[in-house]
Formats: C-alpha cells, structure tokens, sequence
C-alpha cells in the first residue's frame, strides 16, 4: 500500500467515501461540486511554493498498488478559521458565591469561540472498512506527521484534531438533539452537510450566544460531552500517545473532543529520522533479518517531495545509524520514487520482535503483524 497526494481520477472513490462516512464526518460531504473543489484545492496547495502556513489543503490517498483500489483518505488543513470561522464550545466552570447566604455552587458551562484560528488540523482520516489491514490505519494517521516534519514550514506551531463525537446508526447526536429542540430546527446530518461545506452563517445567527450551564441540558446531551464516537476510539488513543491533549473545546454539533499539541513536539515528529537511502537487491544478505539493530523493525518511510511525496510501510528497511543510511529493497525505493542517496524520513511504528503473533502479508509478500485499525477520525 502507499501513500500519495489527491488526484482528480480519484474523485468516484472520494465521493463513496463521503456517503460510507456519514454526516458526522464534516471534512467530507457528498456533493460532487464541493468534492471537486477539494481535490483541485488540495493539487494547487501541494504545487505551491510557500514559506509560511495558509490557507492551504493536503488530501492523501492510501492506495493498495497491487489492485489500484482506493483504501482511504488523510489529510491536513495548514491554518484554519481564516476564512470561515472556526467554532467551538469551550467547556469551563464558573462559581457563584452569595457571602450574605453562605451558599456556594460551582456549574459547568459551555462559551462558544473561535480559540483555534490560525492552527494547523489534522482531519479527513477515514480507512473504508472491507480495507482493514495492519498498519493501514496506523500509517494514514501517522504520514501527516511525516509530511510536516519535512515540511515544518508549512504548518503552525500548534495542532489540532477535532475528534468525531456520539452519535448513533441512524446518525443522530444526543448532543444536537438538545440544541435542536431548543436553538435550530435542523436535523444532524443538516447541520454537519452545511458546515462541511463552510456554509456556517446559521451558527452566528441561530445558536445561542450566551453561556450554555451543561447542568440545564438533557442527561444524554451531558453525557457525550468531550466523548468521542466509538470508531474513533483507537484514533484518539494513538493521537494521545502521539502527545495531543484535550483541553476543554469541544465540537459545536455533537459533543466530540478537539486534541492538540505543539508540532515539533508531536512524538512522529520529533522521533523521525533523515536519512539517504540505499537500494539493495532482494536477496542480498544485508536485507535479511537477524540479531542487528533496527533490522525487521516496522517503519513509515516516505521521500521528500510534494507534489511527487509517496510514502508506505515495511519491514523489510535496515537502518545503519554510523552511516545515516536506510537500505532498502530495490523495488520499495521505486515504488517510492527514490533514487539511490536520495534523502528520505521515516518513523517507527513497531520493533522486530513479532514472532509470538499471527503474521499476514502485503501485496509484495512483506511480513506485517495483525493489529487493532481504525476506521476514522475527523
């Protein structure tokens, strides 16, 4: 499988993505004028020269190369909120406090706020169900961060992920139950198509503008705040250990958590590794596993460019850290598009020693060991 930027022949996959997600999933609708839009936004932001972060927009595709099927998407928005408003509730607590009476209560409320312009988002990760396989989730979530630590001068110093919140099979949010019964008079996928689509006018002009005490919602509606949908449970675990935080903002429509943490202190950010590549024959016998240091261990790779970045997952690299070297077969640095001492990155995802578990195989017979994958996250 292999990662590389949007392509217009990509667009009749792109959009059975936005219908098998769902409404909740805002940063991808189904509708073929805004999905066209997006994957041209996305080509111009890669073929552009920039210096400092915009309002540009990174759309991956994960590829299965032996079949040619499209596996599922990832992406990142360099600087939200410039020219649509990013809202969000900030969850805090305020005290109310008579001397005379003697009585003292502390409540939860709810601020609208547009805390987060100007930062970079990760989003759009979503990897079709019947294309679960190890590392494929694990992969998309991670070559994001791949990508900003060769291109750090693309992305602001803080980064977010806006988590996909409760909502149930018939798509319908505790959360925006509440506040449609009492604020908009909009279903849920209604309300998450409009804003996908950065039509938010409706925000400003019919949400309640005032401090909402979470203790006057409904049970149901409370219960959800700052939880996330149970897809994106192993989404926001491995976000977590990549050192995102929740610090009290949560999405305006269902509840869900938004994430974040300082670019250059991102775990994959910081812990990847440049280094020049070099392309063994299959069979040589410095390719084979063994006892040596950080052979057989699981690694993202990816070359350096942009409009050209490509970027998979093997087992199969040795890194030499004396020689600032990373061999690799052949065929993989092809398939990446990388010559001989081309420079490269790459993170690792797991250590060699898999010989207690079931192993399965790619499309290039590289051994990959089976683990819990995720479906999506915003």
């Amino acid at each position: 499988m292999i990662i590389r930027p949007i392509a217009h022949r990509d667009l009749p996959a792109l959009q059975q993505i936005a219908v098998e997600s769902g409404p909740g999933f805002t940063s991808l609708i189904d509708d073929h004028d805004f999905l066209v839009n997006k994957i041209q936004h996305s080509i111009d932001s890669f073929a552009r020269d920039v210096a400092t972060p915009g309002q540009e927009s990174y759309l991956f595709v994960l590829e299965d190369e032996a079949t040619g099927d499209f596996m599922g998407t990832t992406g990142i928005e360099a600087s939200v909120g410039l020219s649509s408003p990013l809202y969000h509730y900030h969850l805090s607590r305020v005290v109310h406090h008579s001397r005379e009476l003697n009585l003292f209560s502390s409540v939860e409320v709810l601020n609208m706020c547009n805390h987060y312009t100007g930062c970079t988002e990760i989003c759009t990760l979503y990897l079709r169900p019947k294309f679960r396989r190890a590392y494929a989730g694990k992969l998309l979530s991670k070559v994001r961060f791949l990508f900003m630590a060769l291109h750090p001068q693309r992305f602001a110093d803080t980064v977010i992920a806006e988590m996909r919140g409760v909502s149930n099979d018939a798509d319908e949010s505790p959360f925006w139950d509440w506040l449609r019964e009492h604020f908009v008079n909009l279903d849920f996928a209604t309300v998450t198509q409009l804003s996908g689509a950065g039509n938010k006018g409706f925000i400003a002009e019919l949400m309640p503008k005032y401090p909402l005490y979470t203790n006057l919602l409904s049970h149901d509606a409370r219960a959800v705040i700052g939880e996330v949908h149970q897809h994106t449970k192993p989404a926001l675990a491995m976000l977590e250990k990549e050192g995102f935080r929740h610090k009290g903002y949560v999405d305006l429509f269902d509840g869900g958590p938004t994430v974040e943490a300082e670019r250059d202190q991102i775990l994959s950010v910081a812990s990847s590794v440049s280094c020049r590549i070099q392309a063994i024959a299959h069979d040589t016998a410095v390719l084979n596993r063994g006892p040596v240091s950080g052979r057989g261990d699981v690694l993202a790779i990816a070359n350096t460019r942009t409009t050209g970045f490509r970027a998979t997952v093997t087992d199969q690299a040795v890194y030499l850290p004396e020689h600032n070297v990373l061999q690799v077969p052949a065929e993989l640095a092809k398939t990446l598009e990388l010559d001989e001492g081309a420079s490269a990155r790459f993170i690792r995802l797991a250590a060699a020693n898999t010989a207690s578990q079931p192993v399965s195989h790619d499309q290039q017979g590289l051994a990959l060991p089976p683990q819990k994958e995720f479906r999506y996250a915003l």
